[in-house]
């Protein structure tokens, strides 16, 4: 039989009074007339996690033209465009009760709002009111039957829709995507449109500063993108290889840096950075003391240490700035990155450079660590892998860089054959270069087959917000990973790592785990991280660099 609104109604009315457990008997799917209200799951009390619920809408019902969801690109547009349009509606005061998870400054694929060519599915929830713990019915059916069939009709779905706005959303996300693709064909590795606001407004918000300096490129490095609209871009190409930022201090040289971690996401309309774009596996590299490392191959950087510690197969719970870089350099390699990006000021300097006077204090046999600039350049020779660099303290960096960078009150400028002068000018005691490969074949980390299945587990691995994952008694820091943007991204990561440990046979490397998740998604979209659990709204897709990032930072972690 099927149920109406009417029937929700009616039923609301009959539970006013109830004890709160009576609300359990709205399970299911009524008929709204131009929308489908799917109620999966009831809250177990008033001071619980709301109640989940689902509108479906067949796409020919709805304001959004067909043509506007043809291909999976266009889908995800489409949904966060309707995202951003609901949530807004809901930040108004006349639906309280209900909510949805509010997209950030990323287009990011999200389960929030699911758009397919035949439907459109919005995953909200519902705080079902009460008084005490007594139900209030004719407050709920007022929630359910009349501010949300409201909301559905004010929104871009229906009433709503503005459809160039919709138009210009949807082209702008494919020629962001587009810019993307074609970075690697043109020698680049990142791209920062003229005209780009890069800071932002306060050092806690993520919104543009209204009075920034708009970006100019540099003569040198200006590109030019003809984009699948018509558009055409001019900006700054950041070219494959070793590139060096300096400038003063505040005059943006870590913004602009910060802009280039975060283009791996395309970014929405007036966020000022729409047309900052990089290749989409980079890594931010950073110190991180305090962070456990399991079995991670730092020899490059670090070897022969006093203690006799192995190296190439490093463990420690409480890593050192250094090695803590050094870890993760070395897991941003194993699961595979064409670019890192480091500031100096979040290095530890004993890794970064190891200058003459030190060079001449302590010989080069005490010393076990080989500082990054003299491994830099065989990264970029032996790898491929392109290393973007802010230094504002020292020069060690000018004799490598293929480019240098120089920001003055946000306007860049080349000068790199200044850069160059000056660094012939000082002498250099550098350590040889092995004329063997540094960097041999690729290191696996095979873990057990229970390695992510911990025996004090007693419920699933969970987001805490966006820098934390509870798995077991443990929590998974994940605060110092600069490119994991949104919390909805940590509950994916969550349920990857339930994934993982579910496939785990004692044969698959962590790179071959975490690829055969994210690989699913990519197939068939986050729905697929829940199995035959009801359909999620707060997930939003991760990257491979950050799922591996969380299960490297696993404090129980055991390898073969």
């Amino acid at each position: 039989m099927n149920h109406t609104l009417q029937d929700l109604r009616a039923s609301l009315h009959q539970l006013d009074g109830n004890g709160y457990g009576a609300y359990k008997r709205l399970k299911g799917t009524y008929d709204a007339g131009s929308f489908d209200l799917v109620i999966d799951h009831v809250q177990s009390d008033p001071y619980a996690p709301p109640s989940a619920l689902r509108v479906i809408l067949p796409l020919p019902k709805t304001s959004v033209p067909a043509e506007a969801v043809d291909g999976r690109r266009r889908c995800i547009a489409v949904a966060d465009f309707l995202a951003r349009d609901i949530t807004g509606l809901l930040c108004g005061c006349s639906y309280r009760g209900l909510g949805m998870t509010k997209p950030g400054q990323e287009i990011l694929e999200r389960t929030s709002v699911v758009v397919t060519p035949r439907t459109i599915e919005v995953r909200m929830s519902a705080s079902l009111p009460a008084a005490g713990r007594r139900i209030k019915g004719r407050a709920a059916a007022h929630v359910l039957t009349d501010d949300l069939p409201e909301l559905v009709q004010r929104s871009a779905m229906l009433d709503g829709m503005d459809v160039p706005a919709l138009e210009d959303h949807v082209n702008q996300y494919l020629d962001q995507r587009a810019l993307q693709d074609q970075l690697t064909e043109r020698g680049l590795v990142s791209f920062v449109g003229d005209g780009s606001v890069l800071p932002r407004s306060s050092g806690d918000s993520d919104l543009p500063l209204r009075s920034g300096v708009p970006f100019r490129s540099p003569e040198a490095f200006r590109e030019t993108f003809d984009l699948p609209s018509g558009r055409q871009v001019t900006g700054m190409g950041v070219r494959q290889g070793i590139t060096v930022i300096v400038g003063g201090g505040y005059h943006g040289k870590s913004t602009l840096l910060r802009a280039m971690e975060r283009g791996v996401y395309p970014h929405v309309g007036g966020d000022g950075r729409e047309w900052v774009l990089t290749a989409p596996d980079a890594v931010s590299i950073r110190a991180e003391d305090g962070r456990s490392v399991v079995g991670a191959n730092i020899s490059p950087f670090i070897s022969n240490l006093p203690s006799g510690t192995d190296t190439s197969r490093f463990t420690t719970t409480n890593a050192s700035g250094s090695t803590s870089q050094a870890a993760n350099l070395a897991e941003a390699l194993e699961v595979g990155t064409t670019l890192l990006l480091i500031d100096e000021d979040t290095s530890a300097t004993n890794f970064m450079i190891r200058d003459p006077a030190m060079r001449a204090l302590v010989p080069a046999g005490a010393e076990p660590i080989t500082p990054f600039v003299e491994r830099v350049r065989p990264l970029a020779e032996e790898k491929n892998i392109s290393t973007v660099l802010v230094a504002g303290g020292t020069g060690a960096f000018f004799r490598v860089a293929d480019h240098v960078i120089a920001m003055d009150t946000y306007v860049p400028s080349d000068v790199t054959d200044r850069a160059h002068e000056i660094a012939a000018t000082f002498s250099t005691e550098s350590e040889t270069t092995p004329t063997a490969a540094i960097f041999g074949e690729e290191h696996r980390r095979v873990p057990h087959h229970d390695a992510l299945s911990p025996s004090d587990k007693k419920k699933p691995a969970r987001g805490r917000g966006r820098e934390s994952i509870q798995l077991g008694r443990q929590d998974i820091d994940l605060a110092y990973l600069a490119q994991l943007v949104d919390s909805s991204q940590t509950q994916a990561i969550a349920l990857c790592l339930e994934a993982m440990a579910r496939n785990l046979d004692g044969s698959r490397d962590l790179v071959e785990a975490a690829a055969q998740v994210t690989s699913l998604i990519d197939r068939e979209g986050l729905d697929a991280l829940t199995g035959r659990g009801s359909p999620r709204g707060d997930l939003a897709q991760p990257r491979i660099q950050e799922v591996h990032a969380a299960v490297s930072r696993y404090r129980k972690l055991k390898l073969r």
